[in-house]
C-alpha cells in the first residue's frame, strides 16, 4: 500500500469514527423509516398510473367493439342491398378493428400482470414497514433507557468524585480544628501557668529570684516573731493579780488568736501546695 493511499485510508477511518460518534441511531431510524414510506408511495403511485393506463386501453377496446359491430351491420345492409362493393370495405374495416382489439387485449393484459404483481409487492412492502415500524418504536425505547441509564451511571460517577472530594475537605477541615482546639488549650495552660506573665515581664530570672527570696525572708522574720510572741505569753507568772473574769477573757483572747495564727498557716499551707 503506497503512502498516499495509507493516508488516504487513515484519513476515511477518522471520518467514520468521527460520523459514528456524531450519529444519532433513533434519528437514523427514522429516517430509514420514512426512506421506506417514500417508497411505498412511489409504488402507490406507480399502480394509480399503470391503472390508468388500462383504462384507457379498455375504453378504447369498447370503442373498436363498438365500431366493429358498425361494421358488421353495415356489411349486412350492403349485402342485402347487392352492394358486394361496399360489404367488403365494410368487413375489411371490422378486420382491423378486431386486429387492433386482440392488440388492445394483449396490452391489457399485460398492464394487469403489471398491476398484480406491483400490488403484491406493495403489501410485502407495507407489511415489511409495518414491521420496522415496531423494531424502530423498541429499538427507540431500548435506545432512550440505555441512554437514560449511562446518564444516571455518569451523574452518580460525577456525584462519587464530588463527594470524596467534600470528604476530604471534610478531614481537612476536621483536621484544622483540632489543631486550633489543640492550640487554644495550650495557650489556656500557658496562661494558667504564668508564663505569659514571666513572658510580658521585663525582670530577667535573677531579679525573681532575688524577688522570692526576699519574700521567703520576710515571712520567715514574721515567723519567728510570732513564735517569740508566743513563748513569752506562756513565760508569765500564774500569780497574775487580775481577776477572774479578767482570766477568763485573756484566755479567750489567746485562744481566738491561736486559731487565727493556725488559719492563716492553713492558707500559707495551701498556696504554697498549689
Amino acid at each position: 500500500m503506497g503512502i498516499l493511499s495509507r493516508a488516504s485510508y487513515v484519513i476515511r477511518s477518522k471520518l467514520n469514527s468521527v460520523l459514528n460518534r456524531a450519529e444519532d441511531p433513533t434519528e437514523t431510524l427514522d429516517y430509514s423509516y420514512e426512506q421506506m414510506r417514500d417508497q411505498l408511495q412511489q409504488v402507490k403511485r406507480g399502480i394509480a398510473d399503470l391503472t390508468t393506463q388500462k383504462k384507457r386501453l379498455e375504453m378504447q377496446k369498447r370503442r373498436l367493439e363498438e365500431n366493429v359491430e358498425k361494421h358488421n351491420q353495415q356489411a349486412r345492409t350492403a349485402v342485402q342491398q347487392d352492394r358486394e362493393d361496399l360489404a367488403r370495405r365494410a368487413l375489411e374495416k371490422k378486420k382491423t378493428k378486431m386486429n387492433q382489439i386482440e392488440d388492445l387485449e394483449g396490452q391489457i393484459s399485460d398492464l394487469q400482470n403489471q398491476q398484480d404483481r406491483l400490488v403484491e409487492q406493495k403489501n410485502e412492502l407495507q407489511r415489511r414497514i409495518e414491521e420496522f415500524r415496531t423494531k424502530k418504536e423498541t429499538m427507540k425505547a431500548r435506545h432512550e433507557a440505555a441512554k437514560a441509564s449511562s446518564t444516571v451511571s455518569e451523574a452518580m460517577t460525577a456525584t462519587g468524585e464530588e463527594f470524596e472530594d467534600v470528604g476530604r475537605a471534610i478531614e481537612r477541615a476536621e483536621e484544622q480544628t483540632e489543631d486550633m482546639e489543640a492550640r487554644a488549650a495550650a495557650m489556656d495552660e500557658l496562661h494558667e501557668s504564668g508564663a505569659f506573665e514571666d513572658v510580658m515581664s521585663d525582670k530577667d530570672t535573677i531579679d525573681r529570684e532575688l524577688e522570692q527570696l526576699s519574700t521567703d525572708s520576710g515571712v520567715e522574720a514574721e515567723l519567728e516573731t510570732l513564735k517569740s510572741e508566743v513563748g513569752e505569753s506562756e513565760a508569765e507568772p500564774a500569780t497574775d493579780t487580775a481577776s477572774e473574769g479578767d482570766e477568763a477573757d485573756r484566755t479567750d483572747l489567746e485562744s481566738e488568736d491561736q486559731e487565727d495564727v493556725e488559719a492563716e498557716l492553713a492558707e500559707l499551707q495551701d498556696d504554697d501546695q498549689a
